[in-house]
């Protein structure tokens, strides 16, 4: 199809979907709240439905003291049942797809229900604002002259009872309309291959002779993507194996640490990067204008939104609030209700709003994901900041990392642990300490105040990991592949100690 065709096309669905974006921008909490009544109204003769009388809730204060809070351990038996063929328990439609997922603070298997409507209405309908969105800003993009390179999970799908489970990129791959696969690089033989290291190869020899034009996915794994193609076709940057490269969708990790070995590998400044926000329970928002670092919260996507004020979460003072009742720059513990059944669902993820008109948002980390052993509450965001302040000055850069505590052991005080991964060393590791724990302190007035004068916390303790160790780490885990992350920040020292044991 001629290009100017293509991108006519496009703008007739951009003009259309706008109206809609539209809407929810200039009525962001009557746009909830119609859509949370009419998932109640949908689900009202579901199990849960007549469990907790859908059918007499009419507004969001009977909603939300009526149906608890509730997390994956709390569903996991209907969601069991469910995989085994039972229906009409938490949502009316068949539930046929549940995305599997290890979770990222814990080895355990989750199997989150992916409905129907889930997969339209807010997975592919999320694909569709996004090139919609990167349209809009580059009107005279040529993203559509040649393929995406995505690079997703690594598992293939499973059948049983029934009912089909694998990665959720697995699921949306295997679902994706036609018109999807043809302008998408590898085939879906090989990204659904389950063999990781096998598959990275085969993607290479598959992508390098295609005109890419954009890519989508994880930082960290098409960073190693990436290197592989250079390694096999001995270029020296991106551009010299696809000349019209434009554009790389991100999500999934902060990008914060991987930013500058992007900038080597793509050293064009006219090259952009969008970012998004989505997991195995729905997608949630988009970045909406180029160069920016705030993600648009889409408020129509079968999706309605809670949020817990961090300064609370888990305390006998918590509160739960809507979305028109969420303050700026404030930490906050998100809690969806979805149209795949999830009522009140913890994802586990936090949220800082950056604007409320529109409602803008970073995620600034997990509810597990800290470190908080002390009081000195230290969040992946601040983690980030501050490495890459401490990078910038020394002249280094990060491959991986991961922190925990050192307990307090009689009189010996506390300390945070951290095995850093290098892909360029810092000059002086003792130097680099140094400058990161005063970054810190800088970005985090409770670290600071646990710092000073040693009152609490010793300076941190930073160990240096050798070359793939959290690749290593990984692959024993049995984690290799596009949707599995490194534990960043860990109340625990389950991750460390591992870490530490292979680090030889």
């Amino acid at each position: 199809m001629p290009i100017p065709l293509v991108n006519s096309i496009a703008s007739w669905f951009l003009k259309k979907r706008f109206h809609q974006i539209e809407l929810f921008l200039k009525y962001p909490n009557e746009v909830q709240t119609e859509l949370l009544l009419n998932l109640i109204e949908t689900a009202k003769d579901t199990q849960i439905g007549k469990k907790f009388d859908f059918a007499s809730i009419n507004n969001y204060r009977t909603f939300a003291e009526r149906i608890p809070i509730s997390t994956y351990e709390e569903y996991h038996n209907i969601i069991e049942r469910s995989r085994n063929g039972e229906t009409n328990i938490f949502w009316p439609t068949p539930i046929k797809w549940f995305a599997k997922s290890s979770g990222t603070t814990n080895a355990k298997s989750k199997f989150i229900p992916v409905s129907m409507e889930s997969l339209e209405d807010c997975h592919y309908a999320a694909g569709k604002d996004l090139l919609c969105m990167y349209l809009n800003n580059n009107e005279n993009s040529q993203m559509f002259t040649g393929k995406s390179l995505r690079l997703g999970g690594s598992k293939e799908l499973y059948r049983e009872n029934g009912t089909v489970f694998g990665d959720l990129s697995a699921i949306l791959i295997d679902n994706m309309p036609l018109w999807a696969e043809f302008s998408s690089t590898p085939s879906n033989k090989v990204s659904l291959m389950s063999d990781w290291e096998y598959k990275m190869q085969a993607i290479v020899d598959e992508t390098i002779n295609e005109n890419v034009t954009s890519l989508t996915g994880v930082p960290s794994w098409m960073l190693v993507l990436l290197n592989n193609v250079l390694e096999t076709t001995g270029k020296n940057n991106l551009f010299d194996v696809w000349p019209n490269l434009e554009v790389y969708f991100h999500g999934g990790v902060s990008f914060s640490p991987y930013k500058d070995q992007y900038k080597k590998l793509l050293p064009q400044s006219r090259f952009k990067y969008y970012e998004i926000y989505n997991a195995s329970e729905g997608f949630f928002a988009i970045q909406d204008k180029n160069n920016s670092s705030e993600l648009l919260l889409m408020l129509d996507y079968g999706i309605f939104y809670e949020f817990i004020p961090m300064d609370t979460y888990g305390t006998s003072a918590q509160k739960v609030i809507p979305l028109s009742e969420v303050k700026l720059h404030q930490n906050y513990a998100v809690i969806i209700t979805t149209n795949a059944g999830l009522w009140r669902y913890k994802i586990g993820d936090t949220v800082r709003f950056t604007s409320v008109n529109p409602y803008r948002i970073k995620v600034s980390g997990r509810t597990k994901h800290h470190i908080n052993v002390f009081g000195e509450e230290l969040i992946i965001e601040n983690a980030e900041e501050a490495l890459k302040k401490v990078c910038k000055k020394t002249k280094s850069q990060i491959v991986d990392y991961t922190a925990a505590p050192i307990f307090m052991k009689g009189k010996e005080k506390g300390a945070h642990e951290w095995i850093i991964e290098f892909k360029t060393h810092p000059e002086d590791i003792h130097y680099f300490n140094e400058l990161f724990d005063n970054a810190l302190k800088a970005l985090n007035s409770d670290y600071e105040a646990k710092r000073y004068n040693n009152i609490t916390l010793n300076k941190p303790s930073i160990h240096v990991a050798r070359k793939n160790l959290f690749y290593d780490w990984l692959k024993q885990n049995n984690k290799l592949g596009g949707q599995h992350k490194v534990p960043r920040l860990s109340n625990t020292r389950d991750y460390i100690d591992e870490l530490l044991k292979l680090n030889t």
